[in-house]
């Protein structure tokens, strides 16, 4: 992976909302009404917070592992990053 590939990697993730974020699956997740990411919480009960961001939702065509691996993506991608820069120093 070049150098300048990782930066465009970090761009895209600065742009993204702020995570964490937490995948809401309805009839599998507690108290969820529908399939949706939630933005900028610390984890599921914190669905009140001021520092939340505005929710993801999911048309048709998307599974529930798509949603998970979404979610998921956003507190993955920046420890693969500083893997990669770790690695490469």
């Amino acid at each position: 992976m070049t150098k300048e590939y990782l930066e465009e990697i970090k761009i895209r993730l600065s742009k993204s909302s702020p995570g964490n974020w937490i995948t809401q699956v309805e009839g599998r997740d507690e108290g969820c009404g529908s399939h949706f990411i939630m933005t900028g919480v610390k984890n599921a009960n914190d669905y009140l917070s001021k520092e939340r961001g505005d929710d993801i939702e999911f048309a048709s065509g998307f599974t529930i592992n798509d949603q998970d691996f979404i979610a998921n993506a956003r507190q993955d991608i920046p420890l693969l990053i500083a893997e990669v820069e770790r690695l490469q120093n």
